[in-house]
């Protein structure tokens, strides 16, 4: 019987993984590097750092899957989704949170746990006397790490570059020019700082983007694919000079208060509890510091910005999860280790805390002697898990967010038979997931 379990990374789905194992009474040892050894993205040595956006998207439970995918954490008591919405911040129909306020939340959380055991240090090798390991060390896993966890998969990571967008003092921006509104008035209305530009200034900032000093890459870096789900700003401008304003620039469903209809529009979301921070949507980068500065302070409303944070490039790492797990989350080639989080090939933080809480109540339940059956692959939790675990095809295997794509298509026609479409059959995949994952609970 395995009495403690060891987990190596406190973000998120280490935090999470951790967490679901205490309530179950199971000990926990929480191995986190930082802050003796930081990494190329993170500012800080708090569990679940939240490192580019504050935003955990949609959560729409109706019509989108992150939202579902939400719900059904939540119904499985999830300490990210706990805390996440005890400090939540404006954002429209989707959940941000203040970063700070969120990872203080979740370490005080496991620190007053009384199963949890926090030790900062660096884990170099998975040590053979640890009965039950969760590595959960993310897409910054360090070296010495990934050389470990790639002599026991006999796989060569394969790795993606994902960008961070800059973070923007409220107090800098001008509100002469831009205003408050979200997309169609959705949440409260004015979620989103709007920041327009005509068509002049558009395919000026375009050709600015474009023209920009970059981070140049390491030979090793050169042939590293990007993430399409987080393509930096400047690659996104690259494939055609009319992709942002079809993009995360598009002026649709806003009205500016000002003037005549933009041609494009820059927004911002609030990016802490207190307002005083805003994040660009979509303006991930790897521009230079400098070149940040001087291109974006070309943007209406953004010619005296200050910058709480610029952007920045890292490189993510993950394995080839169809390959290398099981249907549990375990190695197939050494069982008492599991990987968690973005490192088995999801990607983003709600996806990499769900595998981390379903890798806890996995290990949870081989703890005590019990089997756990993985949830439904009509649910959110069973199609992000099955496609990480073999759902994919291992020969083209990529990061994926959680989709309705990754789950079974529900019936084309209704009782009546009717044929449904559009947002009504998304409907018909949430109807069923809160069927099946309550048949899963029971």
């Amino acid at each position: 019987m395995i009495h403690t379990v060891h987990i190596v990374g406190g973000g998120l789905a280490g935090s999470e993984a951790a967490w679901q194992l205490a309530r179950a009474g199971i000990a926990v040892v929480l191995h986190e590097m930082r802050p003796e050894r930081t990494t190329a993205a993170h500012q800080t040595a708090g569990l679940a750092e939240l490192v580019c956006s504050n935003s955990l998207r949609s959560d729409d439970a109706e019509y989108n899957a992150v939202g579902l995918l939400h719900q059904e954490m939540r119904r499985l008591d999830s300490l990210i989704l706990t805390c996440a919405d005890a400090h939540k911040v404006p954002a429209g129909g989707a959940l941000a949170v203040d970063r700070d306020a969120f990872s203080a939340a979740v370490q005080a959380a496991l620190q007053a746990h009384p199963l949890v055991e926090i030790v900062r240090q660096e884990v170099t090798v998975l040590p053979g006397d640890w009965s039950s390991v969760i590595v959960a060390s993310g897409p910054l896993t360090s070296p010495p790490l990934a050389e470990a966890i790639g002599a026991v998969t006999g796989e060569a990571s394969l790795a993606f570059f994902d960008a961070i967008a800059p973070i923007i003092h409220k107090d800098s921006i001008d509100f002469s020019k831009a205003w408050f509104q979200s997309r169609y008035d959705k949440g409260d209305g004015s979620d989103y700082v709007n920041c327009p530009l005509s068509r002049e200034q558009y395919y000026g900032f375009i050709d600015a983007l474009i023209a920009g000093d970059k981070v140049p890459f390491h030979d090793w870096e050169k042939d590293t694919p990007y993430f399409e789900g987080c393509l930096p700003i400047e690659v996104m401008a690259e494939r055609g000079r009319d992709t942002l304003a079809y993009g995360p620039m598009k002026p649709v469903g806003l009205t500016d208060p000002n003037g005549p209809k933009s041609f494009a529009v820059v927004q911002l979301r609030q990016d802490n509890k207190l307002g005083t921070l805003y994040n660009m949507v979509g303006f991930q980068t790897k521009l230079r510091h400098a070149e940040q500065a001087r291109i974006f302070r070309t943007i209406p409303g953004l010619e005296s910005a200050e910058f709480a944070r610029l952007g920045g490039l890292h490189r993510n790492t993950f394995v080839n999860g169809p390959r290398v797990l099981d249907g549990t989350l375990r190695l197939k080639s050494q069982p008492r280790i599991r990987l968690a989080g973005q490192i088995t090939g999801c990607e983003g933080y709600v996806e990499s805390a769900a595998i981390g809480l379903l890798a806890g109540l996995f290990a949870a339940a081989e703890a005590t002697g019990r089997e756990l059956p993985p949830p439904p692959p009509t649910t959110a939790l069973g199609a992000i898990l099955a496609h990480v675990t073999g759902g994919a095809n291992a020969e083209t295997y990529q990061p994926m967010n959680v989709n309705f794509g990754l789950f079974p298509p529900p019936p084309e026609r209704d009782e009546n038979g009717r044929r449904v479409k559009g947002r009504e059959r998304k409907k018909l995949y949430s109807v069923r997931a809160r069927r099946d994952l309550a048949e899963w609970l029971a």
